[in-house]
């Protein structure tokens, strides 16, 4: 998964739990930036009768790092609050809800929007903001998309919110992947696989008609980038920006006894955190992933041998015996993996792919790097920059991004050449992939914002 349930505390905590984020310049105005930051995962849409929702006691908060310290110069901070309209009822809706006013919805939430800068200063730029209701089914919820087009509010300034379920976006081929890295397309090369002779068949989608709750932000280019520039020039250092997502809990927890209530105090600590998609799923070994979760990207430092000699680039040449026999030797070389490096904690310099850079520097920090200056791809490549796209990942992330693929032909050497043209990837590192390369088949996406699909409904969805 992406970031779902990645680490052992945090999948403990599904409500703060950051599944995914996605930054794009944005294909229908590009003197914008979308941000999207994904919380609650896996959720199954017949969820009655107590339907998923935001924590009213954590801090969400999407971050940009703008001068290349990996340190926020601009946040965006979101704050719940749920409401009930009638205590002595167990239902979520007591009839159906035709808009976010109706009053047989029962249980609802508003949130407040606020923008912080580096120096402190604090703006407000919405508050009571209303949610949509999860997606119940024809009877409660007749007219979803009407109901998630009230839940798109304008915040001044060209500014757009949503927050809310949505449909799943992310794909991938869960139970194979976390089966010893068992790729179905290719398992009849896998040791294990070929052990029970197991053929080659295509990937499964096990994220397939889920849903997640998104927070999605469309701001000005220059909101974002330092001193505010909005050009074109896509060499300028200041066109890139980083950007990471967090939640937080307050430091004190009390519960009450037999009341069933508890209450928070103290400063809020950071319990999540998600740049780069898969980075602690699969790089940062599990006694870490908690430790990880809890520190920001400027000390990722401290992370960096997991990026430049990843786990898997070993294990690969074991369970694909004779598949990859550069990948094998470039391992046993020791040499550091400084393309991974460069893709995944500095950016990439100008002068590796020609005509494109999202460096941000010598600080070793997991963010999204997005290059702003580059224009949405009227016909994008779900490979993103390895694909031809360098409006796609990892220039930030696009919804539909392929980012299982390209991760995984990256940690399987494709990549390595870009950095040693002496080196030569093995043929099945440019192949290698869950099988999902050609989309999902029935992925939801929109073509304006928020982006992300209407949900599922429960009544519709199928029995597992």
């Amino acid at each position: 998964m992406s970031s779902h349930r990645e680490a052992p505390e945090i999948a403990k905590d599904p409500v703060a739990d950051s599944t995914d984020l996605y930054a794009f310049v944005s294909p229908d105005d590009r003197d914008t930036v979308t941000l999207i930051a994904n919380y609650i995962p896996l959720q199954n849409p017949a969820g009655g009768p107590n339907f998923y929702e935001f924590g009213d006691d954590v801090l969400y908060e999407i971050h940009i790092d703008n001068d290349g310290d990996a340190r926020a110069d601009v946040t965006y901070q979101f704050r719940f609050t749920t409401h009930l309209r009638d205590r002595n009822t167990f239902l979520y809706n007591t009839g159906q809800i035709t808009s976010l006013d109706s009053p047989s919805w029962n249980r609802f939430q508003t949130y407040t929007v606020t923008r912080v800068e580096a120096g402190g200063r604090s703006t407000v730029l919405g508050k009571d903001l209303m949610c949509p209701p999860c997606n119940i089914g024809p009877l409660s919820t007749p007219d979803y998309p009407k109901l998630a087009r009230e839940a798109v509010h304008r915040l001044g300034g060209n500014r757009r919110v949503f927050a809310g379920q949505r449909a799943e976006g992310f794909y991938v081929d869960l139970g194979s992947i976390f089966d010893l890295a068992d790729l179905r397309p290719f398992q009849s090369l896998q040791v294990f696989a070929k052990q029970q002779g197991l053929p080659n068949q295509p990937g499964v989608n096990t994220t397939k008609e889920l849903n997640v709750h998104s927070i999605a932000l469309r701001v000005p280019v220059e909101e974002l980038t330092r001193h505010g520039w909005h050009g074109r020039d896509v060499e300028d250092p200041r066109a890139v920006i980083g950007v990471w997502t967090t939640a937080s809990r307050r430091a004190s927890r009390i519960i009450e006894r037999g009341s069933g209530e508890d209450c928070e105090s103290g400063p809020f600590v950071q319990v999540s955190r998600l740049g780069n998609p898969l980075v602690n799923e699969v790089l940062i070994p599990m006694s870490r992933k908690d430790e990880w979760n809890a520190l920001p990207p400027s000390d990722d430092k401290r992370f960096a041998s997991y990026v430049a000699k990843p786990e898997l680039a070993g294990l690969l040449p074991v369970l694909y015996p004779g598949v990859f026999p550069h990948l094998a030797a470039l391992d046993a070389s020791g040499k550091p993996r400084t393309d991974l490096l460069a893709i995944l904690l500095t950016g990439i310099p100008k002068g590796i792919v020609p005509g494109f850079q999202n460096f941000t520097g010598s600080t070793e920090a997991d963010m999204l790097r997005l290059n702003v200056a580059i224009p949405p791809t009227r016909r994008p490549n779900i490979l993103g920059l390895i694909g031809g796209d360098p409006a796609g990942f990892p220039n930030g992330r696009r919804v539909f991004d392929d980012v299982v693929t390209v991760e995984l032909r990256a940690i399987a050497g494709l990549t390595y050449a870009l950095v040693d043209p002496s080196y030569h990837p093995d043929a099945a590192a440019g192949e290698i992939t869950d099988g999902l390369d050609n989309h999902s088949p029935g992925t939801p996406y929109l073509d304006h914002f928020p982006y992300l699909g209407v949900p599922y409904d429960g009544y519709h969805h199928p029995a597992s």
